[in-house]
């Protein structure tokens, strides 16, 4: 397995690894399966967690690495989530809304402190990653991102696009350019699947008309 970590090109005088221009290929993928609200884009999103932890190991950052195992965890409560069929749009794929003030505080709170607690531990043991706040910001804020994704909740592209907004300088600066690359096309995707998904919700949301089709 040591080719996934080899140079597979060189790109605008970056150095291209296997393993990140793979796990990010099927990330990409994943998004946009999450955009259609396919219940598949969870092993997808499993998928490329393996393969970015094999490349962030390798590369000492122990936040990113450790953020592609909560992934792979979080991908199967995802899959759990999404198959049980209890949120049901009326297209028959899964229903999305928008979160509850309440739901918005205990996201940000669960953020804000996980990411002092991680940055904090990256700190004390500077072994651990070679960026610690942003690395513990990136862990956290993928936590977020993806247990919101799970509940069906349109905020979970916001969180998603304020990940990219560190991820891209700093896999830049640590030399992951195809992670930073596909993060601008993240932005993109990420702002794109918001839209739709706002949209979603509002139709989500009307009640059926009894006698009227589906």
């Amino acid at each position: 397995m040591n080719w996934l970590n080899s140079e597979a090109f060189t790109l605008f005088g970056q150095h291209i690894k296997w393993s990140d221009m793979i796990g990010n290929v099927i990330g990409l993928i994943a998004l946009a399966l999450g955009w259609r609200r396919s219940i598949w884009t969870w092993p997808a999103q499993f998928v490329s967690g393996l393969i970015l932890f094999a490349a962030f190991a390798t590369a000492h950052l122990s936040g990113s690495a450790g953020k592609q195992v909560v992934v792979m965890l979080v991908a199967g409560y995802g899959f759990w989530q999404w198959n049980r069929g209890r949120q049901q749009g009326q297209d028959g794929s899964i229903a999305v809304r928008f979160a509850t003030w309440r739901e918005r505080a205990v996201l940000l709170g669960a953020a804000a402190l996980g990411t002092l607690a991680v940055g904090g531990l990256f700190t004390a043991y500077p072994t651990l990653s070679w960026d610690p706040w942003p690395d513990a910001y990136i862990f956290v804020g993928t936590v977020v991102a993806m247990y919101a994704q799970a509940r069906g909740m349109v905020e979970f592209w916001l969180a998603w696009l304020l990940v990219d907004l560190v991820g891209v300088p700093l896999n830049f600066a640590n030399g992951f350019a195809f992670s930073g690359f596909v993060y601008v096309i993240y932005g993109a995707l990420v702002l794109w699947g918001l839209r739709d998904w706002w949209l979603r919700s509002r139709r989500d949301a009307r009640p059926v008309l009894e006698g009227a089709p589906a």
